[in-house]
């Protein structure tokens, strides 16, 4: 019932959608009536595509070039949807600006084609972007820190449909060449049921760094068997922070790293975030990073913890997008000083969620320097 549910509120959105873009984008066109006809039969094809992808969503066996037609409709329809609105405030306006017949013609083809190539430009941009893991480098002063770590931050990977096997394989063999010290992945690493998801979760059992590699769940995972992800990734020789922590480096030399559940757990009643818990064990004397998968935790940090790591905000990844995240999230993407004590990163994520596309928002693998 609750899929139900869903499913019809998300397509009469998508719906929605469409007509505004045929009323107030597409009827407005200065082209012939047959290729605005075309336009409309592609955006109805689209939507047919849309409804395709939520059943895809639930059929991990589908081959990965059909997984790859029905995941891009939401994102193309996204992006005409915002040309459209930006179409229509200017085709508004056009209207009425005091313009000669001539000049206002002028305008308003300029105004048609300029929008239909943002809209081709932007779409092929933004499945461009996602293709691309850039290497963000950030170094961060930590008090009390007696030696340099070297930390590699994986986020919302979200193994499942087109991140499969061969994409894990290549993302190792980017962070092994990095060479950290610690790797620490913070959530929505599983985005579908176990079995699909373990030929690609085999492939992070290479992965190698100095003192290992660390993890804790998202959002994601509640979703997916949490004690099966839980327990399969304990024997990757992964190491899970479940409300706890870890001493990284030598005695007195190095620095606690510690891990929380998400505050998904809040909604679930269960694996919730217990902050105290996790830095019960903490050396006093030695910096503290915690691995918390979203910002907004950070409203939980106590003064104890010098660098929290987050994702889950994947940047906004398609670039309005950002705008609605803000809403929920404190931080977005990057570092940021929260307070005098505290600073936190933010990872865009390595992967993507829903479309294969982002814009404004690559995705990214982290390599942080503390010092």
């Amino acid at each position: 019932m609750r899929f139900i549910i869903f499913a019809t509120v998300f397509l009469s959105v998508f719906a929605l959608l469409n007509y505004y873009i045929s009323k107030r984008f597409i009827d407005h066109l200065h082209i012939k009536q047959k290729y605005k006809k075309y336009m409309k039969i592609f955006l109805w094809i689209n939507f047919v595509g849309i409804i395709g992808y939520m059943f895809a969503r639930y059929n991990p066996a589908m081959p990965n070039w059909l997984f790859f037609l029905l995941s891009l409709p939401i994102g193309i329809v996204f992006l005409i949807f915002c040309t459209a609105l930006l179409y229509d405030i200017s085709h508004t306006f056009i209207k009425k600006v005091p313009l000669s017949d001539k000049r206002r013609e002028f305008f308003k083809k300029s105004l048609d084609y300029s929008s239909i190539a943002i809209v081709l430009g932007l779409s092929g941009r933004s499945i461009y972007e996602a293709r691309t893991i850039e290497l963000e480098k950030v170094d961060v002063k930590l008090k009390g820190l007696k030696n340099s770590y070297s930390i590699v931050q994986l986020s919302d990977i979200h193994i499942g449909g087109l991140i499969d096997k061969e994409f894990i394989q290549k993302l190792v063999t980017k962070v092994n060449l990095l060479k950290p010290d610690i790797v620490v992945i913070t959530g929505d690493m599983v985005d579908v049921a176990l079995p699909y998801a373990r030929p690609a979760l085999n492939e992070l059992k290479k992965l190698q760094s100095t003192y290992g590699t660390y993890f804790i769940i998202g959002n994601h995972e509640y979703f997916h068997g949490l004690e099966n992800i839980i327990a399969e990734v304990k024997n990757l020789d992964i190491t899970v922070l479940e409300n706890d922590s870890v001493y990284i480096g030598d005695d007195k030399d190095g620095f606690n790293l510690a891990g929380v559940y998400d505050v998904m757990g809040y909604r679930t009643g269960h694996h919730k975030p217990d902050i105290k818990k996790a830095l019960k064990d903490i050396d006093k004397n030695s910096p503290t990073v915690l691995l918390a998968h979203q910002p907004r935790f950070i409203d939980e940090v106590t003064s104890e913890v010098d660098l929290v790591l987050s994702g889950h905000t994947h940047g906004g990844q398609i670039y309005p997008f950002r705008a609605l995240v803000k809403l929920v999230q404190p931080y977005l993407a990057g570092l940021y000083t929260h307070n005098e004590n505290t600073q936190i990163y933010v990872n865009k994520g390595t992967g993507f969620w829903g479309p294969p596309m982002r814009l404004g928002a690559s995705s990214e693998i982290t390599y942080i320097k503390i010092s």
